[in-house]
């Protein structure tokens, strides 16, 4: 009788299991998921190859490129490496600086980027971001106007190649949203999206439902972490106080596009980071 009793406890005990799993919330599918700046954010320094190698023990099948002017001598390798792999690599990572870059003439690096596109035959997006002294000290419509000619520029560029442009905030002017959604309706000819990063986020938290409902007709990724008011500017998913909100705002409002998770800590290995980041995701 004791065991037929112990052996309906169990029972009972894997039921109640098995209701909890089924019950429990997914709010980023894994197949959603790619890696964010995991290139010069390595303290291992990992090789393209070694970095390959560590996102599919990982099991993630997507990542976007970031890079340092060190990285590009091997940036060719990684992206025909990825793609024997069978790895996505979503998007190359752009930084725009009024000191070096202009409309019809690149710094060296960024022009860099554009030969290593056409020479691997890369077909992705190109998320660009600028330096604040890009826009410094002109009016909104000034700068505008200033942002739509070298958007216009890298899209036309991009598109020869066969890419397309997404806009990348970053702070400042052109990291608030609305500002790039100007630029984007500046330019109604040109196929432009926006990449949305929650670690430079911090100062639209509480205007984050507005921003949302505007940005979402042109979101094409959006790279998650862990946010609180105060900062840190970098905190590991599931450690902040408004990420899961989000999120499942983001995801209410109907989008459907990726996620990405962040490898942004300095002399931390990289690996880690990722990991902790997808263990944040998989409280919910």
């Amino acid at each position: 009788m004791r065991h037929s009793k112990f052996l309906i406890s169990i029972g009972l005990l894997i039921m109640v299991a098995s209701c909890n799993q089924k019950d429990k919330k997914k709010i980023v599918d894994y197949e959603n998921i790619y890696a964010w700046c995991i290139v010069p954010y390595d303290s291992v320094q990992r090789s393209p190859k070694e970095r390959i190698g560590m996102l599919k023990e990982l099991g993630l099948k997507k990542y976007a490129y970031d890079w340092r002017e060190e990285d590009l001598e091997n940036t060719a390798t990684e992206l025909r490496l990825a793609k024997q792999n069978n790895l996505d690599v979503i998007a190359v990572w752009m930084w725009i600086d009024d000191a070096w870059d202009s409309v019809g003439k690149l710094n060296r690096s960024n022009t860099k980027v554009f030969q290593i596109i056409e020479e691997v035959q890369y077909k992705g997006q190109i998320w660009v971001g600028f330096n604040s002294n890009f826009f410094e000290n002109l009016p909104d419509s000034m700068a505008v106007k200033k942002g739509a000619k070298m958007i216009a520029y890298l899209s036309n560029k991009a598109k020869f190649l066969g890419c397309k442009i997404a806009l990348y905030n970053h702070g400042d002017w052109f990291g608030e949203p609305l500002n790039q959604i100007k630029i984007i309706k500046a330019l109604p000819n040109h196929d432009l999206g926006i990449v949305y990063n929650f670690h430079h986020a911090h100062k639209q938290i509480d205007t984050f439902p507005e921003i949302i409902e505007a940005m979402l007709p042109y979101l094409w990724s959006v790279n998650l972490n862990g946010l609180r008011k105060g900062g840190p500017k970098i905190l590991p998913i599931g450690e902040g106080d408004y990420e899961m909100k989000m999120i499942e705002l983001i995801k209410k409002k109907g989008y459907k596009g990726d996620f990405g998770i962040l490898g942004h800590v300095e002399d931390a290995d990289v690996e880690l980071i990722l990991k902790a980041n997808l263990e944040g995701l998989s409280i919910y």
